[in-house]
This record gives structure tokens, sequence and C-alpha cells, in this order.
């Protein structure tokens, strides 16, 4: 049933596409992926040579992934992973090195997302020597990150999370994985004791054992708080110990659950009168449908499906956002979470979501958004966004959030 609240709507536009039928997935789907008929197979072509035109003659000073050139750059790295020419040349122009200023540690705003997306791009031209100036200035991040009295945050975007992404990323491209599980473990460790230190500090440790803060503010979502954190977490799985897994983030899941909303969404942060504002990436409904879904495949519990789905459908009603098509606060980034949840539980209901919110992407006009983006080129902000869904939902059953999932 569709949800509708005047308060929210002016956030969110009015979701017209019909649900899911196998009828009305016939056109979409063939053998659980996309088919050569849909809309977005037949005009993927024509949409990457626009995109590819407008981002031609596009620089900037911001080399992050979140809003600057190694996010473009790693948009066309996914057209054209392995053709070495490219990578060379996609190096060049998209991670100036040299520019990093050592500000942020992070894989999305910090140099270690250009620095770890270099190092895999000169595995893979065996550049022995950028990767290893790459590993080095990636491990000296460690001093500062493992520094519990500093007050470096948790969080993905700016946090020890958004590290040790950076750290995993490389991992899983690079053979052998130059960052040895002691190395992962000990950032690991340092991000649950700063939130077992502030669970006790605000005592609240026995109702949720791990908590965390940014600018002072408990947030929950995926870029800022605490789904997020505990999402990579348990991605990282084989380094955790069954202890942390039953004793720290199991419990700590079934706290975050009690904050849902009637609706099935949930607030951007812990406190009184907080508002069932936002369905997008950074807050609310989208994050917790992730953390759900890995708390599923991790633990084995229906119930975790159960509330994913609960999440799954706030964001079908009320996640073609008036912000626009982005990852991080538009269409794109809502387009994703049908995907994880395709991914985890192969129902092709949400395959077909997630096809219809791309499509919405496809045929996006700025009549659909409140404001023009800042960085309209960009991956998190800018077209760079949806076009990496367009190219990423050819292959539904392998499709990853950039930068948030692994």
């Amino acid at each position: 049933m569709e949800n509708t609240n005047p308060i929210t709507e002016k956030y969110h536009f009015k979701n017209d596409y019909d649900d899911y039928t196998e009828h009305n997935a016939k056109p979409h789907i063939e053998n659980k992926s996309i088919s050569a008929q849909s809309q977005i197979a037949s005009r993927l072509n024509f949409k990457w040579d626009s995109t590819l035109k407008e981002l031609q003659h596009w620089s900037s000073s911001d080399y992050s992934v979140y809003t600057g050139t190694s996010g473009v750059g790693l948009l066309l790295l996914k057209k054209a992973p392995d053709d070495k020419r490219n990578l060379r040349n996609i190096r060049k122009k998209y991670f100036q090195l040299e520019h990093l200023k050592n500000r942020c540690i992070t894989f999305l705003c910090g140099d270690a997302g250009p620095l770890s997306i270099a190092a895999v791009i000169s595995h893979k031209l065996e550049d022995q020597k950028i990767f290893d100036f790459c590993i080095k200035r990636l491990t000296a991040f460690l001093k500062v990150v493992k520094n519990t009295s500093s007050d470096l945050p948790n969080e993905y975007l700016y946090g020890r999370t958004g590290y040790l992404y950076a750290l995993l990323f490389v991992n899983k491209h690079v053979s052998p994985p130059p960052f040895s599980g002691a190395v992962i473990r000990s950032v690991i460790t340092t991000i649950l004791s700063c939130g077992e230190n502030l669970a006790r500090h605000l005592k609240m440790e026995k109702e949720c054992p791990l908590m965390f803060e940014w600018h002072e503010s408990k947030y929950l979502g995926a870029a800022h708080g605490i789904s997020g954190i505990i999402y990579l977490l348990l991605q990282a799985k084989e380094y955790l110990l069954e202890g942390e897994l039953n004793d720290l983030i199991k419990p700590t899941i079934a706290y975050l659950t009690t904050l849902r909303f009637p609706t099935g969404n949930f607030p951007s942060s812990i406190g009184p009168g907080k508002k069932d504002k936002y369905v997008q990436w950074c807050h609310g409904a989208p994050g917790f449908l992730y953390m759900y879904c890995a708390a599923y495949r991790v633990f084995g519990d229906q119930l975790y499906i159960y509330n994913a789905l609960k999440c799954a459908d706030i964001i079908w009603w009320r996640g073609l956002l008036k912000k626009g098509y982005s990852l991080c606060h538009g269409v794109a980034g809502n387009a994703y979470c049908f995907l994880e949840l395709f991914q985890t539980t192969k129902e092709e209901k949400h395959l077909y979501r997630a096809i219809k919110f791309a499509e919405y992407c496809l045929d996006y006009t700025e009549q659909r958004e409140e404001c023009t983006p800042d960085r309209p080129m960009s991956l998190f902000e800018g077209i760079s966004g949806p076009m990496y869904l367009l190219l990423d939902i050819q292959d539904p059953m392998n499709a990853k959030f950039p930068g948030f999932t692994l």
C-alpha cells in the first residue's frame, strides 16, 4: 500500500510506476537480468556517449571520489576496467596524486580514495613504483586512525570506516593483498573500541553496546551514521571475532530497529522530536536496508529480511526524490538498495524496482529537481552517479554501490 504523508511529500515525487507483477516485469527482465529489449539496455550506448561528451571538458581542483575527479575516474574505469591504454590515461588525468594534501583519510572524501584506486590501476599496469607509493601513503594514515584520543570520527565520509573501506578495496582488487589481517584488525578494533566507549559514556551499553557520533550528533544513516558503520563491519566479517558479532553488533542492530517509524523509515539521528523526512542513501531507510541485508548474510535470521523488506517498501514509495538523481541523496542511490536486496533474496521483484528507478534516471530532466547540483559532473552529486548505475545494472547480481559495497 502506498505511503502518503503531506509532510514527506515535499521531499519526493509521487511514484506512478506500476509495482511488480510477473506481467509488468516481462518486458524488462529475462533470466534474472536486464532484457536486451528494455529501455536501459537499448539506450545505454547513447546515454554513455552523451555523458562522456559532458565530461570531456570538465576539470576540477577537487580530487575526491565523492565530488571530484577520482569519482569520474572510477566511472571511466567501470566502462573499461582492463584496457591498459585507457588505464594510463585515466590515472594521468583523474588521479593527480601529487596534489593530495593528507587532509582527510577516507575513501569517498579524502586522500585514501584516490590513493587506493590509483594503487589498483598501478597494479594492473604492473607499475610497481606508483603502486608502492600509494600503499606507503595509505599505510601512513594508520597512526592517526588508531589514535582514539584524536577527534577523528568513525563514519564513512570523513572517518575511520571510510579508511577501512579503502584498505579492503585495495585488498579485494590486488593479489596478493598488500594490507595484512593484523592491519585490518587494528582498524576494526579501534572502531569497536570507540563505539563501546561512547555507549558506556552515554550509559546505554546494555541496550546498545556500540554508539557513534559525528559533530556531536548520533547519526543513524549510511553516510555519517551507525548503519553504515555496521554495514562495513559485517562486510569484513572474516576479520571479526564471534564475540564481537554476537555481543556487540547483533544487539546494536536490535536496538536500532526499535527506532523505526511506523512507516518503516528511520530518523536521521537519535534525539527527541525527530521527523520522518529523509529516504536517501545518506539518511533514513536506505542505509538500514544495507545493514539488514548484510546481517542476514552473516547471521541467517529471517527477521533481518523482514526488516529489509519494510525499508524497501518505503524506498519504493518515497524514493523518487526532489533533490535529484544522485547517488548520495537521489534516485540512483535508492535504486542500489533494490539491487542489494535482489542479490540477497534473488527475488525478481527487487530487480524490477531497481530497473524502474534506473529508468527514471535515464529519462531524467532538470524539472525533476529542486536545484542544480553544486558539482553536476561528480559521482555522488552529479551525472556520473546515475551513469555508473546504468552500467552496473547490466549485471545486476554483481552491481556494487561505489565506495560503499565491496
